[in-house]
């Protein structure tokens, strides 16, 4: 016997087959369809209780598949099996560490200032580019010549190392050293030391032709309008033409202030008025609403004839004379 017939034979005896139907002698009775069906239903509902029947006595308590092959499932770490996963204890040598649970973490954006693309607001964009573009019209340096005798030289200290920008803005030719030992004459003004100190308005200042003005990067934010920065020794000139001299200057000052103040003690002094006011109308409308109202009875006639009438809340009685 070979191989394959022993294989094909240990198959058989471990799986049962159905039978192959006999062949019926001739002389047997023929039977109708309705037979054939209700034996063909008898013999698949036998098949089906014996497959019942072997699943029952299978000592495996694991299910099967259709395969004829064991689920893949997860073994728990609480179960007893060999083969569950047990947790792994912690060297205690490391210390003590906390324990973070990244899944319930946010990125609040703290340690890195990034930006998303899409939370850029095309407006912000568009005026921060502007600022820069105005500032960039100023920055530029112009050729230098190869003669020296051509170039400008510092009006205080005759180095030929001019501040370009000073120049350019300013029309001034003076030098970085020159800025930083006499900051009286060539220190920059922001506009409202200008307006507050110097008394100058809004139009004169805008004006380039009078007081040309330096444009910086707001320091506040990106996208508000660009500082505008003064030359001191420009706007003390002009401003010296405006009110006379100095002293003219200080005086207008002086006279500002004295007002300003004055309206201040004014609109003080008209406040406490208003409160003085309502403070005496509440005293009053309490008083008066603390005032008691006498609610009388029905006249009663005395012995002697006299009439009553007595208050309900507080008892007082007066004599009533009837007519």
């Amino acid at each position: 016997m070979n191989t394959s017939s022993k294989s094909n034979m240990f198959n058989t005896a471990a799986r049962p087959i159905t039978p192959p139907p006999r062949e019926l002698p001739e002389t047997t009775l023929q039977l109708t369809p309705d037979q054939v069906k209700q034996f063909e239903i008898n013999r698949l509902r036998a098949k089906a209780r014996q497959r019942e029947k072997e699943q029952k006595a299978s000592t495996s308590s694991t299910t099967l598949n259709a395969h004829n092959k064991r689920p893949l499932g997860i073994t728990p770490a609480s179960s007893n099996s060999p083969t569950a996963s047990k947790p792994l204890k912690r060297d205690s040598r490391l210390g003590a560490y906390f324990e973070y649970d990244l899944s319930k973490m946010v990125n609040s954006k703290g340690g890195f200032l990034l930006e998303d693309g899409n939370e850029i607001d095309e407006e912000v964009r568009r005026k921060e580019k502007e600022r820069e573009r105005q500032r960039a019209r100023q920055n530029l340096d112009p050729p230098m010549h190869l003669d020296r005798a051509m170039n400008p030289k510092c009006s205080e200290c005759q180095s030929l190392d001019i501040d370009q920008t000073f120049k350019k803005v300013f029309g001034c030719l003076v030098c970085k050293k020159c800025q930083n030992e006499k900051p009286e004459k060539y220190s920059l003004l922001t506009k409202t030391e200008c307006k507050e100190d110097y008394l100058l308005t809004d139009p004169e200042l805008r004006d380039e032709e009078l007081l040309p003005h330096l444009l910086k990067a707001n320091p506040h934010a990106s996208t508000y309008a660009n500082m505008m920065l003064y030359l001191r020794y420009q706007v003390e000139d002009f401003a010296w033409k405006k009110w006379g001299s100095a002293e003219a200057l200080d005086a207008e000052y002086e006279r500002r202030t004295a007002e300003k103040k004055k309206k201040k003690n004014k609109k003080f002094e008209q406040g406490l008025k208003e409160l003085r006011k309502r403070t005496k109308e509440g005293l009053w409308q309490r008083r008066k609403d603390e005032e008691h109202k006498h609610l009388f009875g029905e006249l009663q006639r005395g012995l002697d004839g006299q009439s009553q009438q007595v208050c309900h809340s507080c008892g007082f009685t007066i004599d009533v004379e009837v007519m």
